[in-house]
């Protein structure tokens, strides 16, 4: 077989769920996921900085990009691990990092994405699986702005700072305990 005709059909995610760098580390171990861009999305300016959207005056959210093979995890499945991996009842905050630009959000790229991250919305609400109702947007992906290339593999670059500690370890934990059979090698 050439390698041409081993090319997988990627879908891409586009989700916002506080800091990148958190969003990044967690879907890297999950199976099925091939890449991940960290960037900048939602906002008014084009090619904004890290220190721009920092700021919470370009209106960007840190999101990350998911590229996936679906044949081997649904777009469903990759929502339901991130709503498990923030808390997508905070109004623009996780954790101790507040603004716009930590807001959860989904920013679809087709109609089908938008429905099913809706009705996963509605399912969860309706199951009281939070004590509070989600508060995560659900909009149309305009433009995706690849972050500075020093923020790629945050986490994996620098696991001992005190962010990835204190922040970062203790979500791919859980995520480790409760998507045990979607991980890429089980611990």
């Amino acid at each position: 077989m050439s390698q041409s005709s081993e090319k997988k059909d990627l879908e891409v995610a586009t989700l916002a769920a506080g800091c990148f760098w958190c969003t990044e580390a967690a879907f890297s171990i999950i199976k099925g996921v091939e890449r991940i861009e960290p960037g900048y999305t939602g906002g008014n300016i084009p090619n904004p900085s890290y220190d721009q959207v920092s700021s919470g005056e370009t209106g960007h959210a840190e999101a990350a990009q998911i590229f996936f093979d679906p044949k081997v995890i649904s777009y469903k499945q990759i929502l339901e691990i991130y709503f498990a991996m923030h808390d997508p009842t905070s109004l623009n905050r996780q954790g101790a990092d507040v603004g716009t630009q930590y807001r959860s959000a989904i920013f679809y790229h087709n109609q089908q994405q938008k429905d099913v991250a809706e009705k996963l919305i509605d399912e969860l609400n309706k199951e009281a699986i939070f004590d509070k109702p989600i508060v995560t947007a659900v909009e149309t992906l305009k433009v995706f702005y690849k972050a500075e290339t020093y923020h790629k593999d945050y986490y994996k670059k620098h696991p001992k700072e005190p962010y990835c500690q204190v922040v970062i370890a203790p979500k791919i934990a859980k995520l480790q305990q409760r998507f045990f059979d979607k991980l890429k090698v089980p611990l």
